[in-house]
């Protein structure tokens, strides 16, 4: 194999395990006879007996541990992980959260398998997504949901629910409700001075 197995190329991967375990099986399940054959001297003092005995060794050998190498695979698809994430829990804002790509296990299949049952056993590039943001069950706050003047959650939130409070929406922000506030105070100091925005009245003043 010796290459890495990541987005693009983990079906094929699951695929190519599978096919070799089927085939592994095979080998193993047709030469069985000839092996037994073998051990109870029924078969012709010949070669070619070596070469069955090597044949059923191989094939079992491969087919034990093929088959815990895609047992260990499909239980990540069905959880929608990775030896990355076995070996150490992806880092969300909130926490580490060790099932946090996990949607369920049909989605989980699908995230790997795609949509269309018809190509899961067919080397046939199916998986969803683009191989760089993938779907969480993290689920995030509700934007309507009501908010303290400071923009912070209150404390019974705070307690149910871990993520952090989203911004305030334009309509809540401070600086737009304090702005009219600016312009009356900034208007103060301009009242004792009655007419001197008119250049008209300046000159009669001054006159």
């Amino acid at each position: 194999v010796n290459n890495c197995v990541g987005f693009s190329n983990y079906k094929f991967f699951l695929l190519f395990l599978a096919y070799s375990l089927l085939y592994c099986l095979f080998i193993a399940a047709t030469d069985l006879q000839y092996f037994i054959k073998f051990w109870t001297n029924g078969l012709p003092d010949t070669q070619a007996k070596f070469h069955i005995m090597f044949l059923f060794f191989a094939a079992a050998m491969f087919s034990v541990s093929l088959s815990s190498l895609f047992g260990y695979h499909c239980w990540l698809v069905s959880k929608n992980k990775s030896t990355l994430e076995v070996f150490r829990a992806p880092i969300f804002r909130h926490r580490t959260d060790k099932n946090g790509f996990s949607l369920g296990f049909s989605k989980n299949l699908r995230q790997v398998f795609g949509d269309e049952k018809k190509y899961w056993l067919l080397p046939v590039f199916s998986s969803l997504g683009d191989g760089c943001s993938f779907p969480t069950c993290l689920v995030n706050q509700d934007p309507e949901q009501a908010s303290t003047p400071g923009g912070l959650n209150s404390t019974s939130k705070n307690e149910s629910h871990l993520f952090p409070a989203k911004p305030l929406r334009d309509s809540q922000s401070h600086l737009l409700t304090d702005t009219p506030t600016w312009s009356e105070t900034a208007a103060k100091p301009e009242k004792g001075k009655v007419g001197m925005s008119n250049p008209a009245l300046t000159m009669e003043n001054e006159t």
